[in-house]
């Protein structure tokens, strides 16, 4: 393909050139593939991933990288481009990826946006090959227990490695006389404890501080104990994340268990 002007393509005038160098039938997948699903938790790829059928003679050249397969999925349609549906995409990336965190990042996001299940992730695990799925088989058990973001896998991680009761993540909460509660990052139910992950990310702005605030501050009104932390505790000093939730156990544990209905 060759461009009539000067300057760089466009991210579209790249998806195109690369369809069309694929030949008829190639379909987008991949980190390119997502971007045009609406995710946008990774470093855009540096190569244009396409899919094209097992008998298709184009190989890899450039920014386009050419994959041939006896499983070419239907496709979807996105700004105008044949594009692997979202589960399909999210895992033919995630299987080029290196980094745990990267492949954590793309699956929960894909997850808690709606744009997949943690169920339609393991059918199609099981459907593929097994080349470069190591990382995903790993992270997807965070995921079906309720981590949605790289920061919750760090805390189910260490949640597991405390000897305390299982913490169960992003439950549902309510009083018996029905009021809904803020729903907690990680739950201990035997003693109604809740662990908050603050991340600047979501801090960025007086408003978003003062949300989590009223979140801390409607919890502890119920009688829930809430310890709260950072990403970086989770990743740099989980020993010292450890025994605070120790700490704050054997607190919790030593008043009356205040009447909060979880997982309804």
């Amino acid at each position: 393909m060759i461009m009539l002007r000067n300057g760089t393509p466009t991210r579209a005038q790249s998806i195109d050139a690369a369809l069309r160098y694929a030949g008829k039938g190639a379909i987008v997948t991949g980190l390119a593939a997502a971007t045009l699903h609406g995710l946008q938790k990774f470093q855009p790829a540096d190569r244009i991933h396409v899919l094209v059928g097992h008998s298709h003679q184009r190989t890899s050249s450039g920014y386009v990288l050419v994959e041939r397969t006896t499983r070419l999925p239907a496709h979807v349609l996105k700004h105008g481009f044949p594009t692997a549906e979202v589960t399909r995409a999210v895992l033919d990336a995630t299987r080029r990826m290196e980094k745990p965190n990267e492949v954590r990042a793309l699956i929960a996001e894909a997850v808690q946006r709606g744009r997949t299940t943690p169920w339609r992730l393991h059918e199609e695990l099981e459907s593929g090959s097994d080349r470069g799925s190591a990382l995903p088989r790993a992270v997807l058990p965070e995921i079906v227990q309720g981590a949605r973001s790289v920061a919750e896998g760090w805390g189910m991680r260490v949640a597991a490695r405390s000897g305390l009761p299982t913490m169960r993540w992003n439950v549902r909460l309510r009083t018996p006389s029905g009021l809904i509660l803020p729903s907690p990052d990680g739950w201990i139910d035997e003693v109604a404890l809740a662990m908050e992950v603050d991340s600047i990310e979501y801090h960025i702005s007086p408003d978003d501080y003062r949300r989590t605030l009223d979140r801390h501050n409607v919890m502890t009104a119920h009688g829930i104990i809430v310890v709260h932390v950072v990403p970086s505790q989770l990743r740099d000093d989980p020993g010292t994340v450890i025994a605070r939730l120790r700490d704050a156990y054997r607190h919790a544990a030593r008043r009356p268990r205040p009447d909060i209905i979880a997982g309804w």
